[in-house]
């Protein structure tokens, strides 16, 4: 069998036999991705998925789903604890996301649900779990999403382990001025950039290409649409290899929210509804704007719950950083037709309709942000909610409400919400909040590099 058998990248078990016994493929990783949006799990003999773990799955400690960003064991989660003997959970292969890994020799992934090893249930707090609770309340309703996200990094010349050993001080980006839609500053990345682009299309996705960004050694890569569970499963292998794939080339990139006093990195996350059977549903040629009643509910809905759902979109304390007036950021609870001010930037025509949150940051785990994106949007339709009129002009300036400011509020805000209890279940509210207190926690408790200098001599 030749690569060209397999031109987009994706295995069947079937195909997966014949590279493994070919000698092609030998290791095979099994991954979920994490509350903190970080793809992790474990890498197994090809040998060995072939004959078990494709069908019975592997084991993983449940602590993965209650530790905080240092991998510490954290108390007060309901799922476990040292009190339940931090026991196993089975990550299951969802077959239709195996595929190969260009930048890992001999290697192949697949993505994996999460059930507790004793009963095999369903972990519900499991980020793609809470997508997929979404997904079926949608398809209940005849309905299907899809969805883009665009997500923005940061590129240094320093390797992962320099920088790390400077404690990501005095870093030298790559390159040195505003590169925005520049062509020949982004030419020196293009050994780097190319490679991921060219690996991710040969891992299965649509890279449909890059472009520079604002800040220093900015650039975004962005992927051809999909439906909702395939594009987060691909935004989860693309952010964990192009990592890996940066530190092959010597550099390092990072998609924190908020990395310097200049733009921070996005991830704007589009998204559209189609009927099961394909039909468009967003766009109405009778109307002034375009938009179909349906469009509109299910704007005024993310409008609605916005605040309330504002930790699924910006889930760290760095998170809140990026939210700048004047940064193309949004500080502003406002949608409005091509309008980069405004939280909800409506764009598109006709089956291209589609809406833009702009909420989300680099740092976003992506299946909770889509989540709260269609849990609030089906919200808006089922209650036939009206979002009122676009804005037009300078949301920055407006008078209207703002995006919470700080993780402890968005924490306050997600736990008080009866929407969000409504559509998740209290067990997934409990946990997330409890996620963000022990980060509120950790940060109240550090003193910073700021506070040093301030404070040293002069106070």
């Amino acid at each position: 069998m030749t690569d060209s058998n397999r031109p987009d990248g994706h295995l069947t078990p079937d195909m997966l036999r014949q590279e493994v016994a070919e000698g092609r493929i030998d290791t095979v990783i099994v991954g979920f991705t994490d509350m903190q949006g970080r793809l992790v799990g474990k890498r197994v003999s090809a040998r060995l998925f072939l004959e078990d773990v494709m069908d019975h799955g592997a084991e993983c400690c449940n602590y993965l789903l209650t530790v905080d960003v240092e991998l510490n064991t954290v108390d007060g989660y309901a799922l476990t604890s040292w009190e339940r003997g931090y026991g196993d959970m089975a990550m299951v292969p969802d077959l239709s996301t195996l595929r190969v890994l260009p930048w890992q020799t001999a290697t192949a992934l697949v993505i994996a649900d999460l059930t507790l090893a004793s009963d095999h249930s369903l972990i519900e707090v499991s980020p793609r779990q809470i997508l997929r609770r979404q997904m079926e309340r949608l398809r209940e309703r005849g309905l299907v999403a899809h969805v883009a996200t665009e997500l923005e990094f940061l590129v240094f010349d320093d390797d992962y382990r320099s920088a790390w050993q400077s404690g990501y001080k005095d870093l030298t980006p790559a390159s040195d001025y505003n590169t925005d839609y520049a062509l020949h500053a982004s030419t020196r990345l293009e050994p780097l950039l190319r490679d991921i682009r060219n690996s991710m299309d040969g891992a299965g996705m649509y890279c449909e290409g890059v472009k520079g960004e604002c800040n220093l050694g900015q650039q975004e890569i962005a992927f051809r649409y999909a439906e909702a569970l395939p594009t987060c499963d691909n935004h989860s292998i693309y952010k964990s290899g192009s990592k890996e794939i940066a530190d092959k080339h010597g550099k390092s990139i990072t998609f924190m929210a908020k990395f310097n006093e200049r733009e921070g990195n996005s991830c704007h996350v589009h998204a559209s509804l189609r009927s099961v059977t394909g039909e468009m549903v967003f766009a109405d040629d009778s109307a002034a704007d375009g938009m179909s009643q349906m469009f509109r509910h299910f704007i005024a809905g993310q409008m609605r719950a916005m605040r309330e759902f504002t930790l699924l979109y910006a889930p760290n304390i760095n998170s809140y950083k990026r939210f700048v007036d004047g940064s193309f950021a949004p500080t502003a609870v406002a949608w409005g037709h091509d309008n980069r001010s405004c939280a909800l930037r409506v764009v598109g025509h006709g089956g291209g309709m589609r809406v833009e949150n702009r909420v989300p940051g680099g740092d976003v785990n992506q299946y909770l942000a889509v989540a709260g994106m269609l849990a609030s949007g089906l919200h808006g339709i089922e209650n036939e909610l009206d979002p009122g009129e676009a804005l037009t002009g300078n949301a920055y300036t407006s008078d209207i409400h703002r995006v919470p400011t700080t993780l402890r509020e968005a924490a306050d805000l997600f736990e008080a919400s009866v929407l969000a209890r409504e559509v998740f279940g209290d067990e997934v509210v409990e946990h997330y909040v409890h996620a963000a207190r022990v980060e509120v926690a950790a940060y109240d408790a550090a003193v910073t590099d700021w506070e040093r200098v301030r404070g040293f001599e002069r106070l």
